[in-house]
């Protein structure tokens, strides 16, 4: 990735078969009503693809998972969908045709984890799920 320097990375392949497997599991919890955990597991889907999309566009092979793999690379260690989308080189093209899904899926923050249970309506989580989908198919 830098310089020759041989990184621990995760695979692109393996952040977009991890973010289908977190939004496998949002779903399951979207049907056994346990909404917190399926709109939290739904965010972190979309954080997984979108870095996978910015070592496609950038042309890693991997993704950095080390504090020392991000040394000089602080801009991508961040859970800031909005600042991984900028990243990805796909910002105009979502935020353009994929609006109302990114209008969406963008209220997503990993702070939402600490939220005391209850606090997300079932319809904003199935929204927010259906959003997800539509954009993990073509992030």
């Amino acid at each position: 990735m830098r310089c020759g320097l041989i990184l621990a990375v995760i695979s692109a392949r393996d952040l977009r078969a991890i973010a289908r497997a977190r939004l496998r599991d949002a779903q399951v919890f979207l049907r056994a009503k346990r909404f917190d955990g399926a709109y939290y597991l739904s965010g972190y889907a979309v954080e997984l693809v979108l870095k996978a999309r910015i070592c496609r566009t950038l042309k890693w092979e991997g993704f950095p998972q080390t504090a020392k793999d991000f040394e000089g690379l602080q801009s991508l260690k961040t859970h800031n969908l909005e600042i991984l989308l900028k990243l990805s080189g796909i910002e105009t093209r979502v935020t353009t045709k994929y609006l109302d899904e990114w209008s969406e899926v963008i209220r997503w923050n990993p702070e939402k984890r600490y939220q005391a249970l209850g606090q997300i309506p079932p319809q904003d989580v199935t929204n927010m799920l259906m959003c997800v989908e539509r954009l993990l198919e073509v992030l």
